[in-house]
């Protein structure tokens, strides 16, 4: 099964440092929402994986949250494309939970929800704790340089990102590399 993990904020939607709180404020980066369809034409599983302290600080309830994905799914299916599942932790950040990314949590759920060993798996995400969190259950970490990395455009990564990470301008670059990636053995096999 060919499965990647992205973050959310910051990685498929606009992050906001007032939290997104409901599905009026959910919107799309450009580009990401084909970018995971062109994953998903290419036979990847795609699954996220995303803190939603918001919950936890009573800003937003589950019916809220259930609403900004319902939206996701609707606008990916227009573009053919959907989201296998979601996997989020509510709590906050002085919670002490095992789920809470750069806790491993998220990624052991999902590697028991799919009965995988998640070695090499790729993780993509906008801060050092999505991928830190990846890293620690052997995800092959993916930077995009949207939502918190913006600032990174152009510049050395600062200390606390995974010394093997790669960095990608946006989800459809990485979703470009991914695809071609997969391609070139069998492009290989036909010479």
């Amino acid at each position: 099964m060919k499965l990647v993990i992205l973050d959310r904020d910051g990685t498929i939607n606009e992050d906001s440092a007032d939290y997104i709180k409901s599905a009026d404020e959910w919107h799309p980066l450009p580009g990401a929402l084909e970018a995971i369809a062109r994953l998903n034409h290419a036979g990847w599983h795609v699954v996220v994986a995303t803190n939603q302290s918001g919950l936890g600080r009573g800003l937003f309830d589950v019916a809220a949250l259930n609403a900004m994905h319902a939206k996701m799914q609707t606008l990916l299916a227009a573009v053919g494309g959907r989201v296998d599942a979601i996997f989020y932790c509510p709590h906050g950040p002085d919670a002490g939970c095992r789920c809470r990314k750069p806790g491993p949590g998220l990624f052991e759920q999902i590697g028991e929800r799919y009965g995988l060993d998640l070695q090499d798996v790729p993780v993509v995400g906008d801060t050092p704790r999505d991928l830190v969190a990846g890293v620690s259950v052997g995800c092959a970490p993916h930077l995009v340089l949207t939502g918190k990395a913006a600032a990174y455009r152009g510049r050395a990564l600062p200390e606390g990102y995974p010394a093997d990470t790669m960095v990608h301008q946006d989800l459809a670059a990485f979703a470009d590399y991914l695809v071609a990636r997969d391609a070139r053995p069998s492009q290989m096999a036909g010479l």
